[in-house]
């Protein structure tokens, strides 16, 4: 006999899970299948979270040994890193949050189902328990909520030990002494900095000309120099075409974009981050009659519809942004729809940051694409350097850039590199969601000295009306 609901969401990653709670808080009856024992996908478990906990560990340890005594900051001996204790410090900030989660389906009455699951059709989700017993759940509308997986090359085999994704990137111990970054996605670029700030040489292999190719050329091209001031190494326009483990680790056989050869590299650990792929894998989704495109994403219109009537997708099963803030909204989109509101996410207010020191930070358009484009635009630029707090604080490495459209001002976008970039760009985030104009960001008094005045100065440059330089 089936089990009954309103919503049946396959997976509980921050697309699943968020969207879960908000369809129980407008009344709808929801059950989630979750595969593993923990709640949370990737992000929580062996992405967003712990990469974050290992990056704060990195920086303090970085600060105490390069920053104390320019502050005036004795310690009492040199400055060492315990894994085992950075370790545990991100266990336990995995395990709270995941306990969180739990917490959070139990208060709003979701019905949770451990093991694999199986779309059958429309309005019904087959369960292999862990138990062995196989549970046929009806909805009326369910979800796929199953998120991405690191993608690989096949010459670059993954073991997890010496060739490793970003989840065998957060167990290397000791320190290495050289690691090889390929890819200089946010990912690669956030662990490669943790491990130099531990104290490994790193060297990212990128296949484009610009690292984080996503984000404004200008913030990324600053953003490389910053990171090489650190010690980090840069070898962009090369690709890995070989791999070969040696007593020394791994090395690797470089060419060119254009097929040249480039040399070798020799590593004791090599950590591939050149993207995720969607995970579909025994969804039964063929089958079951779903539409996936080229490179294997589920096709879904605007409301989150699959080809299958009744069936929905979101987060990075769909493809865009594999962000886990844009899987989250699109799943308090899609219970409003369920719920007969009308659900939206307004993708040009999606920020992105990386997590490295400087931050990076960006939402909307990027100066490259509105070249592209023949927009008219504005921009105004400001250097951390004048800012007040960036120098008290010994961070003016960075820029904060806004671009408007010439016509309206209306802001159209902004980028940001240094210190604190993820918290303040999300004034500007605010701003694309209602339609704010350069007026609207540099009227309002901010407070001094803070970092936010980077943006209303850039703001006031945009009109040659800044202030500070």
């Amino acid at each position: 006999m089936a089990h009954e609901f309103d919503v049946v969401i396959v997976g509980t990653g921050p697309g699943g899970y968020v969207c879960a709670i908000r369809a129980s808080q407008l009344g709808l009856n929801v059950a989630v299948v979750e595969k593993s024992e923990r709640h949370g996908g990737t992000c929580l478990n062996v992405g967003c979270i712990p990469s974050k906990a290992i990056l704060h560990a990195a920086e303090m340890v970085r600060e105490a040994r390069e920053d104390f005594a320019t502050l005036g900051i004795k310690v009492g001996g040199p400055v060492e890193a315990d894994l085992d204790a950075m370790r545990k410090y991100r266990t336990e900030a995995i395990e709270a949050n995941v306990q969180g989660i739990a917490f959070l389906l139990k208060k709003n009455k979701v019905t949770v189902y451990r093991g694999e699951g199986r779309i059958m059709g429309t309005g019904r989700v087959s369960v292999a328990q862990k138990n062995g017993e196989t549970v046929e759940l009806k909805g009326t509308n369910v979800l796929i909520a199953t998120g991405s997986e690191s993608f690989s090359l096949p010459c670059l085999p993954v073991d997890e030990k010496t060739i490793v994704s970003s989840t065998g990137a957060f167990g290397f111990d000791p320190v290495p002494e050289h690691l090889v970054v390929v890819g200089g996605g946010s990912v690669g670029l956030e662990l490669g900095s943790a491990w130099q700030r531990l104290g490994a040489e790193v060297t990212v292999v990128e296949a484009l000309e610009n690292i984080i190719g996503d984000f404004d050329s200008e913030i990324a091209k600053l953003t490389q120099k910053s990171l090489e001031a650190h010690g980090m190494r840069f070898m962009l326009n090369t690709q890995v075409h070989d791999a070969k483990i040696i007593p020394e680790g791994v090395e690797l056989a470089l060419k060119t974009r254009t097929g040249e050869d480039a040399g070798t590299l020799v590593a004791d650990k090599v950590l591939v981050s050149i993207g995720r792929s969607p995970y579909t894998e025994g969804l039964g989704l063929e089958e079951a009659g779903v539409k996936l495109n080229e490179r294997g994403f589920i096709i879904v219109d605007e409301q989150y519809r699959t080809s299958v009537e009744g069936i929905y997708a979101l987060g990075d099963v769909i493809g865009g942004k594999m962000l886990a803030h844009k899987a989250s909204d699109e799943g308090v989109a899609a219970a409003e729809i369920f719920a007969g509101m009308d659900g939206r996410v307004t993708y040009a207010a999606i920020p992105g940051v990386v997590y490295t020191t400087p931050e990076v930070a960006g939402v909307g358009k990027t100066e490259d694409e509105l070249k592209a484009a023949g927009v008219p635009y504005k921009v105004g630029k400001f250097p951390f350097t004048a800012s007040g707090r960036a120098r008290t604080m010994g961070c003016t490495t960075g820029m904060a850039k806004v671009l408007a459209c010439a016509e309206t001002e209306r802001i159209l976008g902004a980028h940001v590199v240094g210190a604190s970039a993820g918290e303040i760009i999300h004034e500007i985030v605010v701003l694309i969601e209602v339609g704010g104009t350069l007026d609207s960001l540099t009227r309002p008094c901010h407070a001094h000295p803070t970092l936010s005045e980077t943006l209303r100065e850039a703001a006031l440059d945009a009109n040659k009306r800044a202030i500070h330089i």
